[in-house]
């Protein structure tokens, strides 16, 4: 018999290959309606499926050889949490960056609450610190 906790894992990883292979329409089936995605640096949680597959899309448009290695998961409860490992080539603009060419690594700890067989709300942290310094121009020497 499969436990929630694994049952929620298991989406989680559903939901990691889908990213992965582009797969946005798959993604935001996994979401519920009212998605609530907890963003380091915004005051409030942002909603809804559309704003999930806003910030997918610029990932994807800026790394389109993501890949998503899921260092550790576990779950209790209604929770799951991830460290994950994403990796890929610079190759479309990321914020306030051009594209570099550069192959970029960082990590993030995310954590997910689930509603039934859906994604309801994400908490997630990643090292954005490390991938901006990863795609900086290089300062200009003396």
């Amino acid at each position: 018999m499969t436990t929630t906790a694994e049952k929620n894992m298991a989406l989680l990883h559903t939901a990691y290959r889908s990213l992965e292979s582009g797969e946005l329409d798959a993604c935001v089936e996994l979401l519920t309606e009212d998605f609530i995605a907890n963003v380091p640096g915004l005051p409030d949680p942002l909603h809804g499926r559309e704003v999930w597959r806003q910030g997918a899309r610029a990932m994807l448009d800026a790394f389109p050889d993501l890949k998503i290695d899921v260092q550790d998961m576990f779950g209790t409860g209604d929770k799951v949490t991830v460290l994950v490992n994403f990796h890929g080539t610079h190759q479309g603009a990321f914020q306030q960056f051009e594209a570099t060419g550069r192959r970029v690594a960082y990590r993030s700890v995310e954590v997910y609450r689930i509603e039934g067989d859906r994604i309801a709300e994400e908490w997630v942290a990643p090292d954005m610190l490390s991938l901006m310094q990863q795609i900086a121009p290089a300062p200009a020497g003396p």
